[in-house]
């Protein structure tokens, strides 16, 4: 159950999230986490699946059963053509448009896409 808490500790500190901002995405209390965090307390089959989800981590690695972190999306390799309307639609969606960065951030990804083409 330590060995689970440290990861669960790393993962969150990877993202520079506070274990209040932690509780708030997963919609859990911040004591909650501290006692995961701490090996005290062991999270639900369903808390478990949200860390997993929001970390793209597999569950094995959560139970420290393996060291390779690779979740469900990592694997997913879709076709993504910049000239692709539907990819572009998505990309769109992606990028706050109220950010002064939004356009620069699109042009991006688009660009690392068409250079995926190649």
């Amino acid at each position: 159950m330590k060995e689970m808490g440290k990861r669960l500790k790393g993962l969150r500190e990877s993202m520079g999230l506070s274990q209040m901002k932690m509780a708030e995405i997963l919609g859990l209390k911040q004591p909650s986490i501290n006692r995961y965090e701490q090996g005290t307390a062991t999270p639900t089959v369903e808390n478990l699946r949200k860390y997993a989800d929001y970390f793209d981590v597999s569950m094995d690695y959560i139970f420290a059963r393996t060291d390779n972190p690779e979740g469900k999306l990592y694997a997913h390799q879709p076709k993504a053509l910049a000239g692709n309307r539907e990819m572009r639609q998505f990309i769109e969606l992606c990028f706050d448009p109220s950010s002064p960065y939004n356009e620069r951030l699109k042009e991006t990804m688009l660009r690392m896409l068409e250079e995926m083409q190649e």
